[in-house]
């Protein structure tokens, strides 16, 4: 019996080493903002961003990348989430100053009713008048007190309502910088992070299925119908996807005319059967322009599926769902096809570095 020699490991790029790279070849400044736009431009994900920012030369100013950064991510999340920060720690600053009052208050109070126990236990204060004056002086500061410490409260409930609406508009920003723009699924950022979560535990690891889809034939399309045609078709394949799925299910648009899905709590027959179901669905969709009659279909999908106890780490289980993903493209496109020892990963991308 011939034993196959194992194979070598493919080396994985580090994305921020390359990044950051990048940026310095072309004398950026290493800011989050710009780190943001190198990162989209770098995956892939925006072939127009890309070569804007490549045009754009070695020596771009901040001004010309502002600008850049600008059209293609409208209300810029950095900028947002800055204010969002400085909004937070002007709350928090309010909020320790408030505090501390109260801290004083409380302290000038404890004085008070300290000198107050003296005067009422000491020998040589036994007139019935003094007795009073006190008691009506503590009445007095008690009442204050009580006062002030409403203030406090409300000015903390105050300030928690500040905070909270900070929080679900900074919520609000994340969201945006991990959603892509023209399908509004997740988009590779946001795939990166769930992805490696699912190796936070090894019951995810037996449980989580990764589906990665590749339109076929996609450049044709682009080519023959132009590219506001294929970004029509492109959100319509993402449609399809996500209606073919739970509301739960991860569904992430990973780059250019590719998509992965994360299924958790399943089996790899049960989400080859999911991949299946969307294969089918597509197929079936009609791609025609209603006004004109032109007929930009067929419009198919190629899927790999992974269990994720099949990958060393997330790297591996992206790179095994490709190959999966690439056996389907050799053997005629418009299949599903899961991952198996001995498939042929000469065209194996990486998990954190596709380009078109």
């Amino acid at each position: 019996m011939n034993m196959a020699q194992p194979q070598p490991k493919v080396q994985v790029p580090d994305i921020a080493a390359q990044v950051t790279y990048a940026m310095r070849q072309m004398g950026v400044s290493p800011i989050p903002r710009n780190y943001e736009m190198f990162y989209e431009a770098y995956i892939g994900s925006n072939p127009k961003l890309t070569k804007e920012l490549a045009a754009l030369g070695s020596r771009a100013t901040q001004e010309e990348l502002d600008a850049v950064g600008a059209q293609y991510f409208g209300r810029h999340q950095t900028t947002a989430v800055d204010g969002a920060h400085t909004k937070i720690v002007k709350e928090l600053e309010g909020l320790v100053t408030m505090l501390r009052q109260e801290h004083a208050s409380l302290e000038s109070y404890n004085k008070l009713l300290g000198e107050t126990y003296s005067r009422i236990t000491s020998k040589s204060s036994s007139s019935a008048d003094l007795l009073h004056s006190a008691i009506s002086l503590l009445s007095d500061a008690t009442g204050s007190k009580m006062a002030g410490g409403q203030v406090t409260m409300d000015g903390v409930e105050a300030k928690s309502r500040e905070m909270d609406d900070i929080r679900k508009e900074l919520d609000e920003y994340k969201k945006i910088a991990n959603t892509d723009s023209l399908t509004r699924l997740h988009n590779r950022r946001a795939f990166d992070d769930r992805l490696a979560a699912v190796f936070d535990s090894q019951f995810g690891r037996n449980t989580t299925a990764l589906v990665i889809c590749d339109i076929d034939h996609f450049k044709k399309v682009n080519d023959t119908f132009g590219h506001p045609v294929g970004d029509k078709i492109l959100a319509t394949v993402a449609n399809v996807i996500k209606s073919n799925m739970r509301k739960d299910v991860f569904v992430a648009r990973t780059g250019g005319e590719e998509f992965a899905i994360i299924l958790e709590n399943t089996s790899i027959d049960e989400a080859t059967a999911v991949a299946e179901r969307v294969r089918r669905s597509l197929e079936s969709t009609p791609f025609k322009n209603s006004k004109t009659g032109v007929n930009y279909g067929p419009v198919t999908l190629s899927l790999g599926v992974c269990i994720a106890a099949e990958g060393e780490n997330p790297q591996d289980l992206y790179q095994k769902s490709d190959v999966a993903l690439y056996s389907a493209k050799s053997a005629g496109r418009n299949r599903t096809m899961v991952f198996e020892e001995g498939m042929k990963k000469e065209l194996s991308k990486s998990w954190l570095l596709y380009k078109k």
